[in-house]
């Protein structure tokens, strides 16, 4: 199946099985390939399911920003590029560049840099009225970085989706308190419990969507008794996790939402 996948809108005529086993054939062409020509393997076999559901849900005009970019190779299989020559000379890169693609929204070489690009991206998009999503993609030890606590400091506001991938890893096992702290965040039962109430509601006769309407004018405080702030709350950062990053239906459901 991954033969057929020439872009990301061939991704778009598969059903989830089909999908499931293109995640399947992508992992053996990565041990295949990777243990041949050297590169990050862990890395990218982690990041499978993610990056087919972030190319199934998005648009071919939305823009990834991966960082480091060291799991970026399953993004290059499916916008088209092989990897046999990985990391050699005149082959395919080890990390994002736009001169080696278009579907490589920056170059990336560097950890934490992720979501400041993307803050750059969603703003100049703005300011030229256009409506494509920005999308960064970023490991738990990038948060160890001064930089992605300074771009988190002036993302409110902004149109634009995080994906954190709390995999523990950086060069090495994560350390110190942020990684047990990321660990400890259980908040994703919010979003279901917010669609079950709405769909209650409003099938209760004359006084349902009255009191959906007050609940939704006080749903700060409502959100506040039902689960704990998470890290992300005190940036005015919306957080919906953890997801199960290698359940592809309950990414593309998350994704999607």
């Amino acid at each position: 199946m991954l033969e057929q996948i020439c872009g990301p809108s061939d991704l778009k005529k598969l059903d989830i099985k089909q999908l499931t086993t293109l995640c399947q054939e992508i992992r053996e062409h990565l041990v295949a390939t990777v243990t041949s020509t050297g590169g990050h393997l862990a890395s990218n076999l982690g990041v499978v399911e993610l990056t087919v559901a972030l190319h199934y849900v998005f648009d071919i005009d939305d823009k990834f920003v991966w960082d480091v970019g060291h799991q970026s190779y399953v993004h290059k299989l499916l916008t088209g590029r092989q990897l046999e020559h990985l990391r050699k000379k005149d082959g395919v890169s080890g990390f994002c560049d736009p001169a080696e693609s278009s579907f490589d929204t920056v170059v990336s070489g560097h950890a934490g840099t992720s979501i400041s690009s993307a803050i750059g991206l969603a703003t100049a998009r703005d300011l030229d009225g256009k409506h494509y999503n920005v999308v960064a993609v970023l490991g738990d030890g990038a948060l160890t970085n001064g930089e992605a606590y300074e771009a988190l400091n002036n993302a409110k506001d902004k149109k634009m989706l995080i994906v954190l991938n709390d995999n523990g890893m950086s060069i090495g096992k994560n350390v110190g308190s942020l990684p047990k702290n990321l660990s400890k965040m259980r908040v994703g039962r919010y979003a279901k419990r917010k669609e079950r109430l709405k769909r209650n509601l409003n099938k209760t006769p004359i006084i349902g969507k009255p009191i959906y309407k007050l609940l939704r004018c006080i749903k700060g405080g409502i959100k506040r008794l039902v689960i704990k702030d998470s890290f992300f709350d005190s940036f005015d950062i919306k957080y919906v996790g953890i997801v199960d990053g290698h359940d592809l239906k309950q990414l593309i459901y998350y994704l999607e939402k």
